[in-house]
């Protein structure tokens, strides 16, 4: 891939995982299991990315996070918050008519 074309779609993506981990996370899950849905899904995210991405959100009270000690291996357990749930539904709306503008602009063209 093109250099400059790699540089624009992580551009692109930026955001997106933002979205993706809060809607995911309506579910608790702790980080390496939303690493490998978010894989399978399609969106590749280095664990460099993401760890600090959801630390990021639990400081701005997007996500909120609990230690399971109840398993042999104590796991950080994260889930949306409320004003996680509500950004998620302001980011999927724009989400949704920016997908119909290009939608528009493709078939336009």
């Amino acid at each position: 891939m093109n250099p400059d074309h790699a540089q624009h779609l992580q551009e692109l993506r930026r955001g997106t995982v933002v979205l993706a981990c809060l809607i995911r996370l309506r579910t608790p899950g702790y980080g390496y299991a939303l690493l490998e849905t978010l894989t399978a899904d399609g969106l590749d995210v280095d664990a460099n990315t993401l760890y600090p991405l959801l630390r990021r959100l639990e400081k701005q009270g997007l996500v909120t996070s609990e230690w399971n000690t109840d398993e042999a291996r104590p796991r950080k357990f994260y889930t949306t918050s409320s004003a996680g749930t509500e950004l998620a539904a302001v980011l999927t709306a724009d989400w949704d008519q920016l997908d119909a503008a290009l939608r528009r602009l493709r078939e336009g063209a």
